[in-house]
């Protein structure tokens, strides 16, 4: 069994060493059990060093000019040669025991894929309570966070992957296919949470409470569209790091 653990990546430079060095870390589940695992980054056009710092840290480098975190995830996939494919952002930090309940599913046999439950790396207000509430809707209707989705390969490349019609939310579309599909198989769609992924509060402390007011507005008044608009997504996309 291989493992391989893609993560897409635009202008990192302050967080990746950290996330890869944990993911390094955390991958021991993998050899302990006797299943090889790979790391590969897809850069996904950044103008600072993501690349440099991320081959220094092993990591297998590809790229990707079109700005785009679905493209990014999917082209990463197209390098992998794992059984399974584990995305997870640069700016996240899954452990060893993370990937333990992640082994431990993969070896019932029953589930295609899933995602994990998650937790910000610094206490912020009233994001906690946001997180909660995703966490709850996350296990109850079994959408994996983008920070944390793993598939099966042979599925992932029949699902087509991620759409490249979203440019956030693409996680959300990709688990109701995979739903779908679970169902077809007589297989399951499984939300870890006894180890939830630790992930960075960056967003809360970069962008002002008046700037995702202003998203979520935008989002109510036309309607959602703006998920499939690169320039409404700023708060994914500006750079701003």
């Amino acid at each position: 069994m291989k493992i391989s653990v893609v993560v897409p990546a635009f202008n990192e430079e302050k967080l990746i060493a950290r996330s890869l060095e944990t993911m390094r870390r955390a991958t021991s589940a993998f050899t302990a059990a006797g299943w090889a695992s790979e790391i590969i980054v897809c850069d996904n056009n950044s103008t600072d060093r993501t690349t440099e710092i991320a081959r220094a840290a092993g990591a297998v480098v590809i790229f990707e000019p079109v700005n785009q975190i679905s493209r990014a995830r999917n082209r990463g996939a197209s390098a992998a040669n794992g059984d399974w494919l584990v995305f997870v952002d640069a700016d996240s930090y899954p452990t060893a025991e993370l990937f333990t309940d992640l082994l431990n599913t993969i070896q019932t046999g029953d589930c295609v894929g899933g995602g994990s439950t998650i937790a910000l790396d610094q206490p912020r207000g009233a994001a906690r309570w946001i997180i909660k509430l995703w966490n709850f809707k996350s296990r109850m209707r079994r959408w994996a966070a983008g920070s944390f989705v793993f598939c099966r390969a042979d599925i992932f490349r029949e699902l087509g992957g991620f759409s490249h019609e979203f440019f956030i939310t693409e996680e959300i579309d990709f688990s109701q296919r995979l739903k779908r599909r679970a169902r077809e198989l007589g297989k399951s769609v499984v939300i870890l949470h006894q180890h939830p992924l630790l992930t960075s509060a960056r967003k809360v402390d970069l962008y002002s409470t008046g700037e995702h007011l202003r998203f979520i507005l935008l989002m109510i008044t036309r309607l959602g569209r703006p998920i499939r608009d690169r320039s409404a997504c700023g708060i994914w996309y500006d750079g701003r790091r």
